[in-house]
Order: structure tokens, then sequence, then C-alpha cells
């Protein structure tokens, strides 16, 4: 298999889905968000998926889908929660190449609002400062490419992931 797919990973909140579309447009593309993915084959919401399985069946169901992904030029948006999911991690990686959109926590929690409402797995007691320190480690360990947005609009961080991408 060659890289020829471009893999956005990161928090939720960061543009991926938006950046992604985009990206896709540029480069020629096909565009998939993985979500949708695994929403079409559960035929649930993220939440509802979450609020049935709980999150560990949720991450069972989104290493499945994220692992099984087939495609040629495609830009593909992942959900922030992708990265716990070993199998799926590793087959992205094989075909494509991994940029990890990352953002400072406080700007992150500005865009954030309420996570609950985006299917944001979060455990109990845990907040969105503890699940951003958890992740950064992990999105940084799969990423070939890191974008910092800090002070980036969307079309600055689309010119700097097309220069990277061209390295």
């Amino acid at each position: 298999m060659n890289k020829q797919n471009v893999v956005l990973i990161g928090m939720p909140g960061v543009g991926k889905s938006t950046v992604g579309v985009i990206l896709a447009k540029v480069l020629g593309y096909e565009f998939v968000d993985s979500d949708l993915l695994i929403q079409k084959a559960e035929k649930r919401l993220l939440r509802e998926i979450i609020a049935q399985e709980g999150q560990a069946g949720f991450l069972k169901i989104e290493n499945r889908v994220n692992a099984s992904i087939d495609m040629e030029k495609t830009v593909i948006a992942t959900g922030g929660s992708v990265v716990y999911c070993t199998e799926a991690m590793e087959h992205l990686k094989k075909i494509g190449t991994v940029v990890y959109l990352k953002l400072d926590y406080e700007i992150l929690k500005k865009r954030l609002g309420n996570l609950r409402c985006r299917g944001v797995v979060l455990r109990k007691g845990q907040t969105l400062k503890d699940l951003y320190d958890e992740r950064t480690p992990l999105y940084e360990k799969y990423a070939d490419i890191v974008v910092d947005e800090k002070n980036l609009n969307i079309e600055e961080t689309l010119q700097k992931i097309l220069e990277k991408l061209e390295k």
C-alpha cells in the first residue's frame, strides 16, 4: 500500500473536518470523516454509541472502523479518541501521512464549549485538561507532521499543512 492519503489527528475542536474538506479540494482528493463512517456502520450517533456501549465499547468500534479504512487519495479526518486505538493508528500510518493539528489548551477550551454534545469521550471525573494532557503525547507519537495552529486561521493552517506535505 502506498501512502496516498492524508490523515488528520488532534483534539476535538482543532478543525480536522473543516481543514480536511478544504485540503481535499486543494489536493484533488476525496474527503472522509471517520466519525461519520462510524455512525454509518453503526446506524447510530456517536453520543448514542457512547451512551449505549460505554467508552470501551465505543473505542472498540472506533478501532474496527478506522482499521478497515481502505481508500486512496483521500483526506481522512479522524475522531479525537482514535489515538487510543493501536490497530487503527498503525493502519492509518501505513496508508497515509499522519498530520497532527495541535492547538494550545487555552484556545481549545474556548472553542469547545459543551463537550458532551460533541460525543467527546470523557471518563467519570475527567476534565478537558486531563484529556488534553493524556492525548497530547499520543498525538505526538503517531504524527508524521505536526502543525501548530497557534495564531493561525484556517487558510494559514492549510498553507502550513501543504508546505509540510511537499517536503
